[in-house]
């Protein structure tokens, strides 16, 4: 049984452009803030693998689109998901599952509303080749 939520999110369209929902404190995802940070992705790349030991994550993007595959190494079980302003939602991940992420448009933008403040020391990450998976 999957460990991720994966939320539709509303995009309020404007005639001086869109509004993006991303999260709010009554979402049952909302733990407590601890940061947001942004990583851009460009075409074709992908960051990973990585897994964080405390951080709950709130992945958006609200720009371009992203392929973010998730690893349980104890089910040794993946999941996938592809979103964007096409396909536009949260995926709310506790911490514990390996992740990596590939650009799938020339500018792809991932946004992460996390628990707690960054700490290189809550994370650990492997080489892409590490876990098989066939990008």
């Amino acid at each position: 049984m999957s460990k991720i939520k994966l939320t539709k999110l509303s995009i309020i369209e404007n005639e001086n452009g869109p509004i993006m929902h991303a999260l709010k404190n009554s979402d049952n995802e909302f733990i407590r803030f601890g940061e947001i940070y942004f990583s851009e992705i460009y075409f074709g790349k992908i960051k990973g693998w990585k897994r964080h030991s405390r951080m709950n994550m709130n992945l958006i993007v609200p720009e371009g689109f992203v392929k973010f595959v998730f690893y349980d190494s104890k089910l040794n079980y993946f999941e996938e998901y592809e979103i964007g302003l096409k396909n536009y939602f949260r995926i709310s991940v506790p911490p514990g599952l390996w992740f990596a992420f590939k650009g799938l448009e020339k500018k792809n933008l991932v946004m992460n509303i996390a628990d707690i403040e960054h700490d290189p020391s809550e994370s650990e990450k492997k080489q892409l080749l590490e876990i098989s998976y066939n990008w």
